[in-house]
């Protein structure tokens, strides 16, 4: 059985100001599958991450051209509740930033500004979204603790659980593993590979062997254009395009 198309972008130019840092990019984002961006710093792939639930609207002088759909809906059209959107397309960045409160109260942010009020509810959700992000063994016992307080793998892990409360659809993970040790890289990486059950991710990294690992399909973006798209193993194995080839074998970036 086909695999359901979960978004994708139509010719999708974005400017900031003068610079333009996207041209036409087109893209198919598969449900429940991993798709990678990758590519030199400043390529472009952070910009499209953001594109993905409209972060970009956020900073002044950003133009946006082409489209982005969401279940076939345009998320750029003027009627579309950007709130209600962003709550449907989470977002976890590099650095884990975690609220200077509680491991419960971090979790159950989101949903009470959602209007979930019920604490029975509440303790619900936290205990499955903390399981659902690996954190629960760890954490179950200590939900009262400053999340400040919890190792930096442990931080990105509970603001994954944090996404996860407002019960997303999609994931977009920017560089999630590079502030991580190597242990705790190792256990988002797991943890990437059970959400992709529920999620669809789309994951921004530098590490090229990361995106072999954890994606399906992968992006590799270059001076703002997407030069090449592909189930990951074809395109690092067998890459179409020579500048793909020149990038994944250490020739430059």
């Amino acid at each position: 059985m086909d695999a359901q198309l979960k978004m994708r972008s139509e010719n999708l130019n974005v400017f900031y100001q003068d610079y333009q840092a996207l041209h036409g990019i087109n893209m198919n984002i598969e449900a429940n599958r991993v798709t990678a961006l990758i590519g030199p710093s400043g390529c472009g792939k952070s910009t499209f991450l953001r594109t993905l639930n409209r972060l970009n609207d956020l900073l002044e002088g950003t133009t946006i051209g082409g489209q982005v759909y969401l279940d076939e809906i345009p998320i750029y059209d003027k009627d579309v509740d950007v709130v209600g959107l962003r709550k449907r397309v989470g977002m976890v960045f590099q650095k884990p930033s975690v609220f200077p409160m509680s491991v419960y109260e971090n979790v159950a942010y989101g949903p009470r500004i959602h209007g979930v009020k019920n604490r029975s509810q509440l303790d619900e959700i936290v205990e499955k979204s903390l399981r659902a992000a690996n954190l629960w063994d760890e954490m179950g016992s200590r939900l009262n603790s400053p999340a400040a307080r919890m190792s930096g793998g442990q931080q990105q892990r509970l603001v994954i659980a944090r996404v996860l409360a407002v019960d997303p659809e999609v994931i977009l993970m920017d560089e999630p593993a590079s502030a991580l040790d190597p242990i705790s890289t190792a256990k988002l990486e797991e943890l990437i590979a059970e959400l992709k059950n529920n999620y669809t991710i789309v994951i921004v990294t530098h590490n090229m062997q990361q995106a072999a690992r954890v994606s399906d399909y992968t992006g590799f973006f270059l001076n703002g254009s997407l030069i090449e798209f592909n189930r990951t193993r074809e395109l690092f194995v067998n890459p179409v395009n020579k500048k793909t080839e020149d990038y994944i074998t250490g020739r430059f970036g």
